[in-house]
Order: C-alpha cells, then sequence, then structure tokens
C-alpha cells in the first residue's frame, strides 16, 4: 500500500511540475484555448472581414473589394495569434519563458502586419495607373515589385529588432560583402541597368511582336530586372539578357501603323506596251480603290514598269495595307493575287519564268563525220 502511495505522490508531482514547471493541467487547458481559437478561425475572420466586404460593395471603386480580398489570409492568420497569446498568458510562465512567448506574439503581429501591407501593394497599384501616361506599363510592374521588396525587407527588419538582433551591424556586413558581389556580379548590373533602359526608351512591351537579328524573333511574355523571356512562335521560351536587348536592334512589328507589300512581277517579254499599260494601270486602280490598302500621302504606293530581267519585263508592286495583324494581311495579300493574276491574263498576257533561249547559226546536215585519227602514244 505504502508503494502505491508512493507512486502516486509521484504521478501528483509530475503532474504539478509538468514541463519546465508548468502544470500539465494549465498545458491541457492552453491547448485547449488554442484549439478553440483554431476550430473558431473561420468565424473569427468572417466577423472581421464581413463588415469590411459591405462598406467595400457600397463603393463604385474596385480596389476596396480587390483589398479586402487579399487580406483575408492575414486575418485568418489573427485568431491563431490570439489563441497562442491567450494560451501563454494562462500557463502563467515564469520570466524567461514568459519573455520569449511575449516576443513571439509580438512579431507574429508584426508578420500579419507587414504581410498585408505586403499583398495591399497590387491591388494598390491600380491606383498607379495614372503613372501609365508618363511610364510603361512594365515599369509600373517593376515599381510595384520594388515596393514589395522594399515593405519584405522592413519587415524582416522588424522582426529582428523585435529578437533584440540589430539590424544596422548586418547592413554594414552586408555592405561590405555586397562590394565584393558587385565585382563579381558585373554583368547582373548591366542587364539591370540595361533593362530599365528598355522600359524608359519604350523600345517594346508585354504582348509586343519582337525581332533581334541573330538572336530571337516571338512575342515579349515578361521583362525582368535581368533578363527578358520572349515566345517564339513555336512556343519555346527565349530568356534574353537584357544587355544584348539594350545593344542590339530591336524591330518591334507590334508598333507598326501598316504592313508593306512589295513585289517584282514578271510578264512575258511579247507583252505589247498598250498591254503593259493596262496591266499598270489595272492594278493600280484596283489598290488606290480598295479600302483594305492604305493610300498616299499617308503612306508611298508605286505600280511601275521596273526592269527587264533575263526572262521577263518586272513590274514593281509597292504598297502598304491598313491592317496590321498577320492573318488579315495575308487574306489581302491572296486576294490581291488572285486580282493580278486575272488582270494579266485578262490583257492577254501572261507570267515569264525563268527560261533560256540558245541560237545555232549553223545545223549539220545529213553528211558524215570527220574522222579524227587518235594521237600517238
Amino acid at each position: 500500500m505504502q508503494s502505491l502511495n508512493n507512486f502516486w505522490q509521484i504521478v501528483l508531482d509530475v503532474w504539478r511540475t509538468g514541463i519546465y514547471g508548468i502544470d500539465v493541467s494549465a498545458i491541457i487547458v492552453a491547448l485547449g484555448i488554442f484549439i478553440a481559437f483554431l476550430v473558431f478561425r473561420q468565424a473569427i475572420t468572417a466577423i472581421i472581414l464581413t463588415p469590411l466586404k459591405i462598406r467595400a460593395k457600397k463603393s463604385a471603386n474596385a480596389v476596396d473589394d480587390n483589398i479586402v480580398e487579399v487580406l483575408e489570409g492575414p486575418v485568418r492568420m489573427i485568431p491563431v495569434t490570439m489563441g497562442f497569446f491567450f494560451a501563454a498568458e494562462y500557463m502563467k510562465l515564469d520570466s524567461g519563458l514568459a519573455e520569449f512567448a511575449h516576443n513571439l506574439v509580438r512579431s507574429l503581429i508584426a508578420f500579419i502586419i507587414f504581410w498585408a501591407l505586403y499583398r495591399m501593394v497590387s491591388p494598390l497599384s491600380q491606383l498607379l495607373g495614372k503613372l501609365e501616361k508618363v511610364f510603361t506599363p512594365a515599369l509600373v510592374d517593376w515599381l510595384v515589385k520594388a515596393i514589395k521588396i522594399m515593405v519584405a525587407l522592413i519587415g524582416a527588419a522588424t522582426i529582428l529588432e523585435l529578437w533584440g538582433i540589430k539590424v544596422g551591424p548586418i547592413l554594414a556586413g552586408l555592405g561590405l560583402f555586397g562590394v565584393a558581389v558587385a565585382l563579381g556580379a558585373q554583368d547582373l548590373f548591366k542587364n539591370l541597368i540595361a533593362g530599365i533602359l528598355i522600359l524608359a526608351e519604350r523600345r517594346f512591351n508585354k504582348g509586343d511582336w519582337i525581332r533581334v537579328d541573330g538572336v530571337v524573333e516571338g512575342t515579349v511574355e515578361s521583362i525582368g530586372f535581368r533578363s527578358t523571356m520572349v515566345r517564339r512562335f513555336d512556343k519555346a521560351p527565349v530568356y534574353v539578357p537584357n544587355a544584348k536587348l539594350s545593344d542590339s536592334a530591336v524591330t518591334n512589328f507590334t508598333a507598326m501603323t501598316h504592313r508593306r507589300i512589295y513585289w517584282h512581277i514578271g510578264v512575258e517579254y511579247n507583252t505589247t506596251i498598250e498591254q503593259l499599260r493596262a496591266i499598270r494601270d489595272q492594278i493600280e486602280n484596283y489598290i488606290l480603290e480598295n479600302d483594305d490598302f492604305a493610300n498616299p500621302p499617308e503612306v508611298s504606293t508605286f505600280v511601275r514598269i521596273d526592269r527587264f530581267s533575263d526572262s521577263s519585263i518586272d513590274i514593281m508592286l509597292y504598297c502598304f495595307t491598313n491592317t496590321t495583324v498577320w492573318g488579315e494581311w495575308l487574306e489581302i495579300k491572296e486576294e490581291l493575287a488572285y486580282k493580278i493574276k486575272e488582270i494579266v491574263e485578262g490583257a492577254g498576257s501572261g507570267f515569264a519564268f525563268p527560261s533560256q533561249t540558245l541560237y545555232i547559226e549553223n545545223i549539220p546536215g545529213e553528211r558524215p563525220e570527220t574522222f579524227v585519227p587518235p594521237k600517238n602514244k
């Protein structure tokens, strides 16, 4: 019986001492408090967000609706922080553990605040739309990314300061480290500056069709800090360093106002002058009277007898379409080809093709061949 009492005393001692001197019953109750906040997290989140959503819907501006939407994640973190705070308060920790719990709660609060600010940057960036009149949309995107990075860094520095870690000496050390890194990362900074120049000069934007001779041709999908991603027409992505795009000649096809058609139409040499004039005049009238083509003085338009080639008389056709869409341009060019064939054949002429004529002055008659004796060896 005495042994059983001794065992029971040990159980009570363990129960009262618990972990780090905390009563096990207090730990169990604290866990219950924390779990209760987790269980009712959805309800607490709804209590906080519902009034905000109601007010946001009353506003005609969509920015506040987007802000409330992105705040849902940080708000869901509030019950977790509250549960930890009340659980720690109930356990009545000693000075060391109490200070640790206090710093942890403050860190969680700081994390929630800066997480919310970080997520609010994107919706608030819609207010920077007026800046697109001065800067390019891609440059505004860079500005938004820079603000996000700044918010994240300030948040990290704040949390470190809460734990007594001084940020100043760390920054000083990083400064010396940064000098060493900069010496080996010259290409990185060169590409970064080149990217800023590309955006400032408005060479191209996201979605533009560009070509860099010997490098890439395709559609710009993103302009990053170091490189630009261009997706080729076979759908393969190409990551081009910004420095190469800055130093090379870039053709921006999206910025075209018109698309050009430049042909040489070869007709047969037996075409008469009257037929040539009729063909030239009908082609020119078709272009000038068709709304699909741009007319002078907006653009240059030429239909002229250009040259005498080896096997044809060439008519130069130089004109521009109003559309810059490739598919529509191909369709207009196809209709023009049909019309030119109709005009040439209607004028009684035909298209020339490469040929050679061999003239022989003397045709051998029916006579024996001359015998040539072999040379003596």
